[in-house]
């Protein structure tokens, strides 16, 4: 039996079904997990997201399962460590960024109690469902995502943008995208 899913996913590779199946616009509120898929899109600028899915494995190693207070002690030789092992992108600035925001994100922590609160206090604890009836006229920014990046950027957040913003509120499932015919839409 075919189920219909939303026009991006590459069905001819498991990983991107899986991950559209399994994680994409579903709600996330476990700030390890916030963390890890905000540095994965960021890690995503200029790349293809299945590029940057078939390497998370080696970031969750790369980056102790990306917990949160071990990776803003990250020094340099963490960075050479993590880039001589070859199983993340090879982009000394992007791996410096993870770190940078891990810094930024534990003042976060301390200031909204959590990650969670934090980012779905944007969009009142509910998720926004748009009306989606073909993925290529989707949005790819909103003023919610606009008012995030603004405050991150502030914050001294890198390698983000508005964009990079929309797209990770669409993974952690604060915005679903999903197409109208797509069997992971809600109602």
């Amino acid at each position: 039996m075919s189920v219909s899913r939303c026009g991006w996913v590459k069905l001819s590779d498991p990983v991107y079904v899986a991950y559209h199946d399994e994680e994409w616009g579903k709600p996330l509120h476990d700030d390890r997990s916030l963390f890890e898929l905000f540095s994965l899109e960021t890690q995503s600028a200029g790349l293809s997201w299945l590029t940057v899915l078939k390497k998370r494995e080696g970031y969750r190693e790369g980056f102790e399962g990306f917990d949160l207070s071990k990776v803003a002690l990250y020094t340099d030789a963490d960075i050479d460590r993590i880039l001589e092992r070859g199983v993340v992108i090879k982009s000394r600035p992007k791996i410096k960024a993870i770190i940078s925001n891990a810094k930024a994100f534990l003042e976060i922590q301390q200031e909204f109690g959590s990650l969670d609160n934090y980012f779905w206090g944007k969009v009142g604890g509910n998720r926004i469902i748009n009306n989606v009836p073909y993925y290529r006229e989707a949005a790819c920014t909103s003023d919610i995502s606009d008012t995030i990046t603004k405050e991150l950027k502030k914050r001294g957040f890198k390698f983000i943008g508005t964009t990079t913003i929309y797209a990770f509120m669409q993974a952690c499932g604060m915005i679903d995208d999903h197409e109208n015919s797509c069997w992971c839409k809600k109602p």
